[in-house]
């Protein structure tokens, strides 16, 4: 049964997970809101694309932290011991809550992103190690490619097989949750897939855009 402090803990992730920085920038510095342009999302690719990147870079910045510092929360609890499987199981219930609250924002009416920055952050505070491994197959495959869909879902491939593989991590709970990573963001990224097979899927541009509104 789970306690009332956890509890706690998970609505507190949620609700960090519900800052729309994408959304909160492009309104207060720019007067728009950018799921109404490019691809609709609320995160640090489409505001990237629509604003930039002197609004892209402090998204990014915000959402990975926010995914990070929610997973972190579990050392507020005084009832497990860090690194046993009670307290793994906790950071990433939190980090699920945070995912969650990125994709289904309380703050910006419930339209959000899909959580890939947010779930860098995450994956840093769950484990280091298959991070920075994914982080590297993600810029491996921009660098080839310039398609950040395909670097998220190369990325997110790549974490299982780091946990279970690599790192031949034995916590079940851990491995179930690097799996679930895996298929998240291939379902979040189906659009996305079928673009890239018709050819019509847009690459990344980096370069300012004019203010619009």
């Amino acid at each position: 049964m789970i306690s009332f402090s956890n509890l706690s803990l998970l609505i507190i992730a949620y609700m960090m997970g519900s800052i729309p920085s994408a959304v909160w920038i492009g309104r207060m510095f720019y007067g728009i809101d950018v799921r109404e342009y490019g691809s609709g999302n609320a995160g640090a690719t489409n505001t990237f694309r629509v604003l930039g990147k002197r609004a892209g870079l402090p998204v990014l910045i915000l959402d990975i932290l926010k995914g990070f510092f929610a997973v972190k929360l579990a050392f507020l609890t005084g009832m497990y011991y860090p690194g046993t499987q009670q307290f793994i199981n906790l950071e990433l219930s939190l980090g699920m809550a945070a995912l969650i609250g990125h994709i289904f924002p309380l703050f910006a009416g419930f339209r959000g992103g899909k959580g890939v920055a947010t779930l860098l952050g995450i994956l840093c505070a769950v484990h280091i190690g298959a991070a920075l491994i994914c982080a590297g197959v993600f810029i491996v495959t921009l660098m080839l490619s310039q398609y950040v869909s395909l670097s998220s879902m190369m990325a997110a491939l790549t974490f299982p097989i780091s946990i279970m593989f690599i790192y031949h991590e034995t916590m079940p709970g851990l491995n179930i949750f690097s799996m679930f990573v895996c298929v998240l963001v291939l379902i979040t990224h189906q659009k996305n897939i079928e673009r890239l097979i018709r050819r019509e899927e847009s690459k990344i541009d980096f370069l300012p855009r004019r203010k619009m509104g």
